[in-house]
């Protein structure tokens, strides 16, 4: 069965506990909705995250699906949809013409080349620490990890942003515990106990977790240069099931990408752009909510607008509510889209349906549909209907 990636408001959904939603009649499309909401909390995201049985829906297993919008209009009131005059609607998407959109197997672009030697490992780790909001210390780990696993086992690739990925999803890079990578009692048995260089490997220091983890990772044989070999080695690592460890491996992929990305270009880091990004990703697993603003509104969730109204409300740039407004309000970006570049979906001589937020390598962060989680999709495919990419600014 197709599920319906479109963010339409089909009707209320149950789980919508906002008592902020009145002025919020006509989401995802062009309206007098409100410009401006709350400013949301990543922690208080962290914490609902738990409540979230909402299924995340990707590549590897079941597909979810862009569906073109341009014969099903937004309610103008919340409830009956209002149809969109015949010599309006785009025979192309009528009917639901869009092809699929999915979590395409893929891993984190080439991020910038870990020297070696202490010095120049010391200097790497503290020009990037701020600007990928790592701890140096936790950045030589993950520098240290793919050094020895270069040694150990070349074919394997790993590259240190793997690993950062792994670190900010298990412990917020120690942040959260004394196991900063979430290795498993048998792993660290199995990997940690003997490491070259270090007389006492602990659990607790990054260097010691980050060689176990890599030799973990690295275990099967799997390349981790390519898309196939990189998301076998990350479900094979979590060793959980279902939504818990998709929510992991997303999290991971999502992390790591915008840590690649920025490594390249740390000068970006402070740009609104990176701050969207980086609360969108903290969002990840939160469930779709029509009409929705986020916890700190009082809602489980978000839609899709209102993702990215919120991720570049913390980043201080003021966003219409919905989907079809902000690609009226935005500078069409040519070409491929950067990160941070908000991607449309819909027909633009109509309604724009879909909204998510580019974080590159070909991949959205984006809130899909009722019943589904906050979650990284493939943002194009051949015969979707996206529409172009706009660019918000300060």
């Amino acid at each position: 069965m197709r599920v319906p990636l479109t963010c339409k408001a089909f009707a209320r959904y149950a789980e919508v506990v906002s008592n902020n939603l009145d002025g919020v009649t006509e989401p995802d499309s062009a309206s007098n909705a409100p410009e401006t909401s709350p400013k949301k909390s990543w922690a208080h995201g962290v914490a609902m995250r738990g409540l979230v049985a909402l299924p995340l829906v990707a590549g590897l297993a079941t597909a979810g699906w862009l569906l073109a919008g341009g014969n099903d209009p937004a309610p103008a009131d919340g409830n009956q949809p209002v149809p969109v005059p015949a010599a309006k609607q785009d025979p192309a998407t009528v009917g639901g013409g869009a092809g699929p959109s999915v979590l395409e197997v893929s891993a984190p672009v080439k991020a910038q080349e870990t020297p070696k030697g202490v010095r120049p490992l010391e200097e790497w780790a503290e020009k990037l620490a701020g600007p990928l909001d790592i701890p140096a210390k936790s950045l030589i780990g993950y520098a240290n990890g793919e050094l020895a696993l270069r040694g150990e086992q070349p074919n394997c690739h790993l590259s240190w942003v793997t690993l950062a990925g792994i670190g900010a999803a298990s412990s917020n890079h120690g942040r959260g515990g004394e196991n900063p990578l979430g290795l498993s009692a048998q792993q660290w048995k199995k990997h940690g106990g003997s490491i070259p260089g270090i007389a006492k490997p602990a659990l607790a220091d990054p260097d010691s977790s980050s060689v176990a983890a890599g030799r973990a990772l690295c275990s099967s044989g799997a390349d981790l240069g390519g898309g196939n070999g990189w998301w076998k080695a990350i479900a094979g690592y979590q060793g959980g099931k279902g939504n818990e460890a998709e929510l992991f491996r997303q999290r991971v992929l999502g992390n790591a990408q915008l840590y690649a990305t920025l490594s390249l270009d740390p000068a970006r880091s402070s740009s609104p752009a990176v701050k969207a990004t980086r609360f969108a990703l903290g969002q990840l697993g939160l469930p779709y909510v029509w009409g929705g603003n986020g916890p700190e509104a009082g809602a489980a969730g978000f839609d899709c607008s209102g993702l990215t109204k919120a991720s570049y409300d913390e980043a201080g740039v003021a966003l219409p509510r919905t989907a079809d407004s902000q690609f009226r309000a935005l500078q069409q970006v040519p070409g491929e889209p950067k990160l941070g570049d908000l991607v449309f979906y819909g027909n633009p001589s109509t309604r724009i349906h879909h909204v998510g937020l580019y974080l590159g390598n070909g991949l959205m962060i984006n809130a899909p549909t009722e019943g589904q989680a906050i979650q990284i999709h493939t943002y194009h495919s051949k015969g979707d209907d996206y529409t172009g990419a706009g660019r918000p600014s300060a």
